[in-house]
């Protein structure tokens, strides 16, 4: 009998989280070792009905635990999600999480992770961070000394293999959901990400700043490109999509004039196979982020597929699959979280990456001006990913880290008695008198 593998996780979720922990669910199963089944979590304010909305991924609600009540104590319990949420449920458990965006990770982080038999983290960043973060713990009524609070189990980096069946070059013809009639221009910028809370320059994803730095590079240009923002706050509601837009005109009033390039906005969800088609759209050339730090940095690596430039920032968990010879990494220093962006997970104490504003304008003017001294690397930079970044490779590296690490449970065996043969009394004579 296999032992029983339940996995608490957002599978069900339209989020980073949901992909993440389906992909991970799929490689377990695959690898015929274990009975798995699932627990249906949330994650944030993302909207539930993923697996549903696509069928692939149905045989997942197949394998969920009804009322999500668990029978019995598993020999293995994972948890998708932030460590501060890790329990150790069975006899065997495993914390996965993408980690941390920032220099410093909370101390209730740690001390979840502490509560795992093994933890498994998304980037190399993320294990630097989790290694290097040590805290003094203090008594809460005394405020003594009761020691430090550091890593002190297991930790192991698996990267978030990409799909290879789903991203990859697609021929003009096979892009029939997508439809970019409405821009104009014929060269389009890409972002994809959330655009959370954080002053212009400071929101982690930094779409402010991207938004602004567009501006003023092609401001009062006769030839201009486009910026599409592929973004939201939280969901795919109207109020959302509003707040957005709201964003976009305050900072777009803030640049000193009136001919200023077009910034478009895509908003709702999109299946993995729109992204792919928006990837391989003609009119979009480039996807840039000036992102100030990923636990991993996962449509970085699905959008090099498309064999397209790529501009980023040089720092964090996507520099593990991004090549510094075949994508531009943008220079900068490390400054600390911004009040506005800082929350109970991004420390005020921590810091993060700022890029540098003047290569932020030279490589966007650059790669818009002499594109095609950029088209060569991109297709290495593909290669690169292909081979080594996707989900079988993801998949043999988690089954390995497993075997490793997982120890063997008792197998539970049948009592087989032995038959006894049944004995057969001499019959009594009976004496006729």
């Amino acid at each position: 009998m296999k032992p029983l593998f339940i996995i608490s996780s957002p599978f069900d979720t339209y989020s980073g989280y949901g992909a993440r922990s389906r992909d991970l669910i799929k490689a377990i199963i695959e690898t015929n070792k274990y009975t798995v089944r699932l627990l249906s979590q949330r994650w944030g304010a993302t909207p539930f009905g993923f697996c549903k909305n696509n069928p692939e991924w149905g045989f997942l609600l197949d394998l969920t635990l009804p009322n999500n009540q668990i029978p019995k104590q598993p020999e293995l319990w994972a948890q998708v999600t932030i460590p501060s949420e890790f329990q150790p449920i069975g006899k065997y458990n495993i914390g996965f999480t993408a980690g941390v965006e920032t220099t410093i990770c909370p101390a209730e982080w740690i001390e979840g992770m502490n509560r795992m038999n093994l933890n498994i983290v998304s980037s190399e960043h993320s294990k630097h961070v989790f290694l290097s973060s040590e805290f003094e713990k203090r008594n809460k009524q005394t405020n003594a000394l009761e020691g430090n609070v550091k890593l002190e189990k297991p930790i192991e980096v698996l990267f978030e293999g990409v799909n290879t069946d789903i991203y990859k070059v697609i021929e003009r013809n096979k892009i029939k959901t997508i439809n970019l009639d409405s821009i104009k221009e014929d060269f389009a910028y890409l972002f994809v990400g959330h655009w959370i809370p954080g002053d212009v320059g400071e929101d982690r994803k930094n779409v402010g700043l991207l938004v602004k730095a567009f501006y003023e590079v092609f401001k009062n240009k006769t030839k201009k490109p486009a910026l599409i923002l592929k973004t939201s706050q939280v969901g795919s509601s109207y109020v959302d999509r509003e707040e957005i837009l709201k964003k976009i005109k305050q900072i777009k009033k803030s640049v000193n004039s009136k001919n200023l390039p077009n910034v478009y906005l895509l908003h709702g969800e999109f299946t993995d196979e729109e992204m792919n088609e928006l990837y391989n759209h003609p009119k979009v050339k480039s996807m840039v982020s000036l992102t100030k730090g990923e636990g991993f940095g996962r449509p970085l690596l699905e959008f090099t597929l498309a064999k397209k430039p790529l501009l980023t920032t040089g720092w964090s968990g996507h520099i593990d699959f991004l090549n510094p010879e075949f994508v531009s990494l943008l220079h900068g220093q490390l400054t600390n979280v911004h009040p506005t962006a800082a929350n109970q997970w991004l420390l005020a104490d921590s810091q993060w990456f700022s890029p540098d504003h003047g290569q932020v304008g030279f490589y966007l003017k650059d790669i818009f001006e002499n594109y095609k001294n950029y088209t060569e690397k991109a297709k290495r930079q593909a290669f690169y990913s292909k081979t080594n970044f996707n989900w079988n490779k993801m998949k043999e590296k988690l089954d390995n880290i497993l075997t490793i690490n997982v120890p063997e449970f008792p197998k539970e065996v049948k009592l087989k008695l032995p038959t006894i043969k049944k004995i057969e009394l001499p019959k009594k004579e009976t004496i006729n008198g």
